[in-house]
């Protein structure tokens, strides 16, 4: 079954999430243990994401440094394939503009296509951390719209260079990003929502949200994306709150607003362990309003927060 047809299952739980591949070198038991404790609420697929290669600096002695290119996680296309034949649940890989060529895409849409997975969320990606903004990789796509142009002519048959693909495959399926505050880059949220429309015209069948912890934003957001003709499901993306330096990292990184009553209860909190509490009370009355009023699914963000997570879901499943 498609994510899309998961998505609007209503005989299943309204239950999804994020995980990252392990660092180079660290192997998968982490990985599967999380998913060990999550799979018991039954969630529709997995999202695994990708991360681009970065660079540091080697001490080369003497003053000298050299600059090296890494990948410090390395394999989300074999982490999707091994969830998928580990545990029977669907998955659906992040495919980013960042940090590829339009060569490297094509090959790894060859490899899902190889391996069977035709789901994916589709991406821009973060700019590179020495980057003041974002640039492509070679002739790699700028936009996420681009990369969504290589995937769709990849379905309907062409290579990027234009040469025909001699035995085509099925094709994919995506979602894409939206951002109830906007993203970071957008001169507003109306241009945001253009960006999303344009998104949803060339065949991405959702969107999943940027983590957000107001519910009037979400809300408000769903009825302007309605009214702007956006008539795809819009999947509210969650992370609760679970250490006390996320409380400035959070909006910083994620460039969402803490609503007031959460910073008040917030900064009263002297440990983790008490913010983590905070943060399991709020996102579970936040997660039980969303499906009361017609979120379509919920996707959990679970880096550093798997312990959360499974408290909430034990709450509102």
């Amino acid at each position: 079954m498609k994510v899309i047809d998961l998505i609007n299952d209503n005989s299943s739980r309204p239950f999804s999430f994020e995980v990252l591949p392990p660092l180079k070198g660290n192997g998968t038991d982490a990985l599967f243990d999380t998913i060990d404790r999550l799979k018991e609420f039954e969630p529709r697929y997995i999202n695994i994401t990708t991360h681009r290669s970065e660079y540091v600096y080697k001490d080369l002695g003497g003053g000298l440094m050299q600059r090296q290119k890494i990948r410090r996680r390395p394999g989300t296309i074999a982490i999707s394939a091994a969830i998928q034949q580990r545990y029977g649940i669907p998955v659906v890989p992040h495919i980013v503009c960042s940090g590829h060529t339009r060569e490297d895409l094509e090959y790894m849409l060859l490899d899902l296509q190889f391996l069977g997975i035709s789901d994916l969320l589709v991406l821009r990606g973060d700019k590179a951390k020495e980057d003041a903004c974002f640039y492509p990789t070679g002739d790699g796509p700028m936009h996420a719209t681009d990369l969504i142009e290589q995937i769709q002519k990849f379905n309907n048959g062409h290579f990027y260079d234009g040469t025909a693909i001699k035995c085509p495959g099925e094709k994919f399926r995506f979602g894409v990003a939206c951002y109830p505050e906007k993203h970071e880059e957008a001169a507003n949220i109306d241009s945001d929502l253009q960006v999303l429309k344009q998104k949803v015209d060339m065949g991405a069948e959702y969107a999943v949200t940027q983590l957000f912890y107001d519910n009037r934003k979400y809300f408000d957001f769903v009825e302007r994306a309605r009214n702007a003709g956006i008539t795809v499901p819009i999947v509210p993306g969650i992370k609760p709150l679970a250490k006390i330096s996320q409380l400035t990292m959070v909006p910083k990184i994620f460039h969402c607003d803490l609503p007031e009553p959460l910073y008040r209860e917030a900064v009263k909190c002297k440990t983790d362990d008490e913010i983590r509490q905070v943060g399991i009370e709020w996102a579970s009355v936040q997660c039980r309003e969303l499906l009361e009023k017609g979120a379509p699914n919920l996707h959990f963000y679970t880096v550093g927060s798997v312990d959360s997570i499974t408290e909430i879901a034990k709450r509102i499943y």
